[in-house]
């Protein structure tokens, strides 16, 4: 072959590889899928509605735009509540929320995220990931059409806000506080009339006295609700939520339609956002407590042994009628129950023992 000629079929060779580079941009461009996530959380909201906006930046980023996500804060696209239905029905293709939320469809959804007296942080970690969970919580969600994965914690969250003190179980009686969940079907065999707000309908309910009192989660995030302009006593520990989980609720169909390389990139942004929302919560619930404390003027109490007996009698009636619910929710409350016990024993000789022996030597008590 003469130069001329080599350089001529050279010539066309390249023109075809740059053509062929020139159509192969559209078709990347053409097999993203676009990613609604609809969310039960106010907009810009620290300690939630952040972490679930960073979790969908980090989705898109993670998969260089493949799955681009479009985020909707509680009431941008649909109510807070309204979330689940949303996804369920195919109209966006996930949720991030509590998945406490839905026991009205199925009492089996409050384990996933806590239920009184349950598991710690680190306890619902362990027991979804090594222990059974994931795979009931997957069984559960495949009635729905959900794929449902971790992704948040709050740790164990304080008992709420009340406008009078609580100094005996009678003192619940005719309250009206806004707790969701196995927690506020506690409160109500207690007496009590609860009600499940969302987090953007709760200030507005404590200060104009529709409400009595509220739990939200603890100082970090109650601080920027200013729950502290409505009532002054803020009682600890909840006994309701020991290490709430947060849910990112996929749409099985179109969870399961992505590439499993895209499907396991959700699932560890996920997992990174389950461990970062947890860290972020701890740093700061000590430095806002000050703040509660030494700028507004709060009274931080603790619920007595009396009160707390109280919530533990109501709290085993609750766990039995949610096993009498449905052969799947008997089975998960039966689950729970043996995490609590077996990865609760190894609990209360590790952290719990430690840090109680940690905080009498050192006078921190």
């Amino acid at each position: 072959m003469d130069r001329r000629s080599f350089i001529k079929k050279a010539g066309l060779a390249g023109a075809g590889a740059a053509a062929a580079t020139t159509l192969a941009a559209p078709a990347i461009a053409q097999s993203s899928t676009d990613m609604v996530i609809v969310s039960t959380w106010p907009r810009d909201f620290p300690g939630l509605g952040l972490p679930a906006q960073r979790l969908s930046a980090r989705i898109t980023e993670l998969t260089d735009g493949r799955v681009n996500v479009q985020y909707f804060a509680a009431g941008e696209r649909v109510g807070a509540f309204d979330s689940f239905d949303e996804v369920a029905s195919g109209n966006a293709q996930a949720y991030i929320g509590a998945d406490y939320y839905w026991i009205g469809k199925h009492a089996g959804w409050a384990a996933f995220t806590a239920i009184p007296f349950g598991l710690t942080a680190t306890e619902i970690d362990a027991w979804c990931k090594y222990a059974g969970g994931q795979e009931l919580w997957d069984e559960l969600g495949d009635e729905f059409g959900i794929q449902p994965m971790a992704a948040g914690n709050t740790g164990v969250q304080m008992g709420g806000w009340f406008n009078k003190e609580i100094n005996s179980a009678d003192d619940l009686k005719g309250l009206k506080m806004r707790i969701p969940g196995q927690g506020g079907q506690v409160l109500t065999k207690l007496g009590a009339s609860t009600v499940s707000l969302p987090g953007g309908q709760i200030y507005e309910n404590l200060v104009s006295g529709a409400i009595d009192a509220t739990e939200w989660v603890g100082p970090f995030n109650d601080y920027f609700l200013k729950l502290y302009e409505a009532a002054k006593f803020y009682y600890w520990p909840g006994m309701h939520e020991p290490g709430a989980q947060l849910t990112l609720g996929a749409n099985k169909s179109w969870f399961t339609s992505l590439s499993k390389n895209d499907q396991e990139i959700i699932k560890a942004a996920c997992t990174e956002e389950n461990q970062r929302t947890l860290a972020e919560t701890n740093a700061n619930n000590g430095a806002y407590l000050n703040r509660l404390i030494n700028e507004h003027g709060v009274e931080l109490k603790e619920f007595n042994d009396d009160v707390y007996a109280a919530f533990g009698s109501a709290a085993q009636e609750v766990l039995e009628e949610s096993k009498a619910h449905s052969d799947l929710a008997a089975r998960i409350m039966t689950s729970v129950e043996k995490a609590r016990a077996e990865i609760g024993a190894w609990t209360s000789i590790s952290d719990m023992a430690y840090v109680q022996k940690r905080n009498k030597v050192l006078g921190m008590n």
